[in-house]
């Protein structure tokens, strides 16, 4: 299938490993030009040197950028869309995406923890649309995909700051599919479940030190729960991820697919 995104330019946020690794490189095989970025220089550019790599035999024309920057930061997010944009001339495609806020019930968490979460897990995804849609709008359409959490459409226990938080990328991804749907910019998140990361690993650490068993042991019982039986894969989740930004994706926004096995039992 063609997915017609060849020459696109694309931002994904917090590539260097996980979901915006997987998401990347999927975007560099089909031909876009790609900014990624991270807050370690070391490993982006590691993972940079790795996708046109991988990439390099079917596209050799797809080009990887680097930039480091932390998106939990007004002015890096901005510098780097900025970076893109300038390399560029202009922005197609963002995938909104950062590690998960700090795992802990209310009690735990102080206000120093709700405005970090804040601006990590909300704040970035605004900041980072509001940067990239007037490039969107000036090249005559646009694709955002925020990667968020099953935690947006069911609470998981222990993870107060996502169950509060990651409905708000909805409600905020919602409110924009309808105001920029005239502009041809299509607003979509996609949710993942238990998939192998860094933050699944974090999770699961969190919750063998809460049980008193072991992080194997929680990762095995995270499996066990799936309909699907075994954990999923960033490049699972990627995927979709890629398909939403395509041309083959011209009707669909506004709307928050769940990825996780079918762990999820809801109808909605």
């Amino acid at each position: 299938m063609d997915l017609g995104i060849e020459g696109k330019v694309a931002v994904v946020a917090a590539a260097s490993k996980g979901f915006g690794r997987a998401v990347a490189k999927l975007l560099a095989a089909e031909g876009c030009r790609v900014a990624i970025c991270a807050r370690n220089l070391e490993t982006l550019e590691q993972t940079a040197g790795e996708i046109r790599s991988l990439v390099k035999a079917a596209r050799p024309e797809a080009v990887i950028t680097p930039a480091v920057a932390d998106v939990s930061r007004a002015d890096d997010c901005r510098r780097f869309v900025q970076t893109a944009a300038d390399k560029w001339g202009g922005i197609d495609i963002l995938v909104t995406n950062t590690g998960g806020p700090s795992p802990g019930e209310f009690d735990a968490l102080d206000e120093a923890a709700w405005s970090s979460a804040i601006d990590n897990t909300l704040m970035n995804v605004v900041r980072l649309i509001r940067h990239c849609t007037p490039y969107m709008k000036r090249r005559g359409g646009g694709r955002i995909v925020n990667i968020t959490s099953t935690s947006a459409k069911q609470p998981i226990d222990g993870l107060c700051l996502s169950n509060t938080l990651r409905p708000a990328v909805i409600g905020l991804a919602k409110t924009l599919s309808i105001e920029l749907g005239g502009d041809n910019i299509l607003v979509n998140n996609v949710c993942p479940g238990s998939h192998l990361t860094d933050r699944l690993r974090e999770l699961a650490d969190f919750r063998a030190n809460k049980l008193g068993t072991t992080p194997e042991q929680v990762l095995e019982g995270m499996a066990r729960e799936r309909p699907v039986n075994r954990l999923g894969t960033p490049e699972e989740l990627a995927g979709l991820v890629v398909f939403l930004c395509s041309g083959q994706a011209s009707y669909i926004t506004g709307q928050s697919i769940v990825v996780d096995g079918g762990a999820y039992r809801g109808l909605l």
